[in-house]
């Protein structure tokens, strides 16, 4: 197991990043969703509220330039499960589901992103917490090592995880032109402290030049009841 503090501190840019896992205590299911910018475009964000779960939204509108890979809502929830994106898969994922198709299954029609030569990973998580229990999924829609031509689809299931134990999925293996893509598995990684504990320690760790927004959710397990937090660097 890796620290999660390590793993963020020693990457300057991992992109966009999702972290899922269960509490030290056992009693939650946790979640963190970030994003970081290099561009004034990407940079110009702040996550809002939306229903039970979240949209980006540009914080000076006047500002905003292409919306079509930075608007988007990274969670929704569906029942008994929290979908977490990086794109506009979430809303792929929540209708594919919605109309009985498996996690895996909604995604088959999606890639990578459009945005050459980096083709940025589509990265997403899955959560179903019911009557006590809880199991989560990730997935990773990939260019063959930069090859457009061909779209790598992994995904990754996780039943009843441990506590003080996580998954951490990210879209960059860290700075570079073109951006290097993600590369194997997610990355085992604590989970430690409570929620506030839990938010300020990533969003410290995480590149300060960077770092943009950060969503963080834990889930009790036994009720369904959830806390959410949400920093923001544009205030």
């Amino acid at each position: 197991m890796f620290s999660l503090k390590q793993e963020l501190e020693s990457n300057t840019y991992p992109g966009r990043g999702i972290v899922i896992g269960r509490s030290a205590d056992g009693k939650k299911a946790v979640t963190a969703y970030f994003i970081m910018g290099r561009s004034s475009n990407s940079r110009n964000r702040v996550f809002i509220k939306e229903g039970e779960g979240i949209r980006t939204q540009a914080f000076d509108p006047s500002k905003l330039e292409d919306p079509s890979l930075i608007i988007y809502a990274p969670v929704r929830v569906l029942g008994y499960d929290t979908i977490v994106t990086n794109g506009d898969q979430t809303d792929t994922i929540y209708d594919g589901m919605a109309s009985g198709e498996t996690f895996e299954q909604s995604l088959r029609c999606r890639e990578f992103e459009p945005d050459g030569p980096n083709y940025t990973p589509r990265i997403s998580g899955l959560m179903h917490v019911e009557g006590g229990k809880y199991d989560f999924a990730m997935s990773i829609l990939k260019s063959n090592d930069g090859d457009p031509d061909c779209c790598n689809r992994y995904t990754f299931t996780y039943d009843n995880p441990k506590a003080g134990e996580g998954r951490f999925i990210h879209t960059y293996v860290g700075d570079g032109n073109p951006l290097p893509s993600f590369m194997g598995e997610p990355t085992k990684v604590d989970i430690a402290g409570d929620i506030d504990a839990f938010t300020e320690m990533v969003w410290n760790a995480l590149n300060e030049e960077n770092k943009v927004s950060l969503f963080v959710r834990f889930i009790d397990i036994e009720t369904g009841e959830y806390e959410t937090r949400i920093v923001n660097k544009n205030q």
